[in-house]
């Protein structure tokens, strides 16, 4: 890939991006009661990625299609993903999400709950206007995402309770939580694209590997990015207790007085947020970041290798440029 390429892709993510943010500004601008629709308009004029709606828009072009069918299914994605963190925030009592105030901390936890829920309704609104005859499909595909999710939230909470959860365990909840979005996100954008089911297929794949390795790179970056950047506290996982990719290595590798240290971080619940740098480099010592960008670069090669029979070159490299940008993000 040129350089070239890569400031095109830039540049079409940017503009992209802008068009959605004026969907979802436009969605509840104008809806009543202001008490419910005001703060989910805080919401949905945050500062995120797009990572999910975009990927909508590009499986819609390689499956043959063209970005005009999936707008309004893009937006969807994006109300439903922002259903889940509002969610998300109020059980992990988040203060901050993409550098703001959270929803609960903002309002209170039931607003934020009745708001999370109207996101949802208007997501399925939004849905509808795309699906064209291929209501089926597309409404099947997005229910199956939305419950693969509710699974893997659920898993996770599960995951704190207890003193012990294999690394197997572990991938199977962020294939639910995390990669099941993505995978969504590329069926629905393959299917109203026109493609077929080998087409549909492949962009699935690419959707659920990308969402495995971009799940185990937040993992990663919770404990090495800055939190300027990164717009959530750093070593937050550990703060909590949760049992991450790292936080289950480490306890794998580990041997002594230091597998001793992470068995008490488990039976405290997690650890105070001083100690944050000490398990840094606890991890740095286990080689642990290494392993994390290892398993990372593997599922972005099985993530790329699903693609390769998508007929236009153009749509493949956009496809891998977005899969080494997620790798390479900071934030």
């Amino acid at each position: 890939m040129t350089r070239d390429n890569s400031d095109y892709f830039n540049l079409l993510y940017t503009r992209e991006r802008k068009k959605i943010n004026s969907i979802l500004k436009n969605a509840v601008k104008k809806r009543k009661p202001a008490s419910l629709y005001g703060p989910g308009a805080y919401i949905l004029n945050s500062n995120g990625k797009r990572l999910r709606p975009f990927l909508v828009l590009l499986s819609a072009k390689a499956a043959g299609g063209d970005f005009k069918s999936a707008y309004n299914a893009a937006a969807a994605v994006e109300m439903l993903h922002n259903f889940t963190l509002v969610h998300d925030d109020i059980m992990d009592n988040a203060n901050k999400r993409r550098g703001r105030q959270t929803l609960h901390k903002k309002y209170d936890n039931n607003t934020a709950i009745l708001v999370g829920d109207s996101l949802l309704s208007v997501a399925y609104e939004y849905l509808l206007k795309d699906c064209n005859g291929k209501s089926k499909s597309i409404l099947n595909s997005f229910t199956k995402g939305l419950e693969e999710i509710c699974e893997g939230q659920s898993l996770d909470t599960e995951f704190e309770k207890r003193k012990q959860v294999s690394l197997a365990e572990y991938m199977e909840m962020i294939r639910k939580k995390t990669a099941s979005m993505l995978k969504m996100c590329c069926e629905i954008g393959a299917t109203l694209g026109g493609g077929q089911p080998a087409d549909v297929k492949a962009m699935a794949n690419y959707g659920l590997n990308i969402g495995i390795a971009f799940q185990i790179q937040d993992d990663l970056l919770d404990i090495t990015a800055t939190e300027e950047k990164f717009g959530k506290q750093i070593g937050g996982d550990l703060i909590k207790g949760k049992k991450t990719y790292l936080f289950i290595k480490a306890l794998d590798k580990s041997k002594g007085n230091d597998h001793k240290m992470l068995r008490k971080v488990i039976e405290r619940k997690g650890i105070k947020r001083n100690q944050v740098k000490k398990f840094k480099k606890l991890y740095e010592n286990l080689d642990l970041l290494n392993d994390a960008k290892g398993v990372i670069n593997h599922y972005t090669k099985k993530a790329l290798k699903s693609i390769s029979t998508i007929r236009k070159e153009s749509d493949r490299e956009i496809l891998v440029w977005l899969a080494d940008s997620l790798i390479m993000r900071t934030k």
